[in-house]
């Protein structure tokens, strides 16, 4: 029974206590080889999860192995090269949040994708659940009407994370969150990249309009990063959204993830805290859903699942694709730059 090839490149925190598990127990993936610089680290890795090679090259590594997918979990500023590298191998890719820190580098990505015949996969892991792919056919099948406004809402409790100190809940870990990458001003840390890339993904699964115009204000933590983020965003058919992140959260609360979209014929709310899927219309021909407590819960293993069936050629949709996540770094990289110059800015 044929399965699918993968790579990890980057085992760092996420992709050694998440992705490698989660790949040696799905039936329909060979986990084939894992990469990462530091030697010593690696054999810890090696050690612990038997049977893929070791390379401390990843170039190497795309050079030598036969594979259907890459999974990328390095630091945010190496994502555009390492997904570059692998698609021009010919190999799906699934980029680990964000794709990428730049918006040229992402529509690169996406441009370079389509002209392989490959496609790219963000672990959003909301996008994964049942009941956001409900209100993605909703939305599409015009039950809203046109969308006109959006509210974005996300919390977590990471404050620690962007403050500089690291995650408390990954101590007991084999590798933690690389402080460089989270917390770092000159190296893409800050809550933005970190945090609200998550309900940017939503929001674009769901809102299929190109972003235009952002104006972004932030908090700085203690490492001089964004610690929460407030923006205005303009779509290129005049809709709004606010957008609203925060670190901020007290660690034994849920995290906060709350999105409601409004339109010319009604609106969508979805709440990921209190579990809720409702469409409310005009008309009241309303669709709302019974949901279990827990159905909000983040869809960690979700993503590396569906890089398996796309790899077989089995998926029936990819919930967070190349332009979903473009999108999401198209206004990343325009709040960053409004943030530093005190104006709206371009996408």
């Amino acid at each position: 029974m044929k399965k699918a090839k993968i790579a990890l490149i980057g085992a760092g925190w996420w992709g050694v206590e998440i992705y490698v598990p989660a790949m040696q127990d799905n039936s329909d993936i060979e986990l084939v080889a894992i990469n990462r610089r530091n030697q010593d680290a690696l054999n810890k890795v090696l050690e612990k999860h038997k049977g893929p090679r070791g390379y401390t090259d990843y170039r190497e590594m795309l050079e030598k192995e036969d594979l259907d997918a890459v999974v990328i979990t390095s630091p945010h500023t190496v994502h555009f090269e390492q997904a570059k590298a692998a698609l021009e191998a010919g190999c799906h890719v699934l980029i680990d949040k964000p794709m990428a820190t730049s918006a040229d580098d992402a529509r690169a990505l996406v441009k370079l994708a389509a002209e392989k015949g490959k496609e790219i996969l963000i672990p959003y892991g909301w996008n994964y659940k049942e009941f956001v792919t409900t209100a993605s056919k909703l939305i599409a099948d015009g039950r809203i009407g046109e969308v006109k406004h959006a509210t974005c809402n996300m919390a977590t409790g990471t404050y620690d994370l962007f403050g500089g100190d690291g995650l408390v809940e990954a101590e007991t870990h084999m590798f933690q969150p690389n402080k460089s990458t989270w917390a770092d001003p000159d190296n893409a840390g800050g809550y933005g990249w970190g945090q609200l890339s998550h309900i940017l993904g939503l929001m674009f699964r769901l809102i299929d309009l190109p972003p235009k115009e952002i104006y972004a204000l932030d908090t700085k933590s203690d490492a001089n990063v964004d610690l929460a983020d407030a923006a205005i965003l303009t779509f290129v058919n005049g809709a709004r959204a606010t957008i609203s992140g925060s670190a901020l959260l007290p660690k034994h609360c849920s995290y906060q993830m709350d999105l409601r979209i409004f339109g010319t014929e009604g609106m969508l709310s979805i709440d990921m805290e209190r579990t809720r899927m409702e469409l409310r219309r005009f008309d009241k021909d309303d669709v709302v859903l019974d949901l279990a407590a827990d159905a909000g819960q983040y869809a960690a293993v979700e993503p590396i699942n569906r890089l398996a069936e796309v790899c077989l050629g089995k998926a029936k949709t990819i919930e967070a694709n190349g332009t979903v996540g473009m999108r999401a770094i198209e206004v990343l990289d325009a709040m960053y730059r409004s943030i530093k110059s005190g104006k709206p800015e371009a996408v």
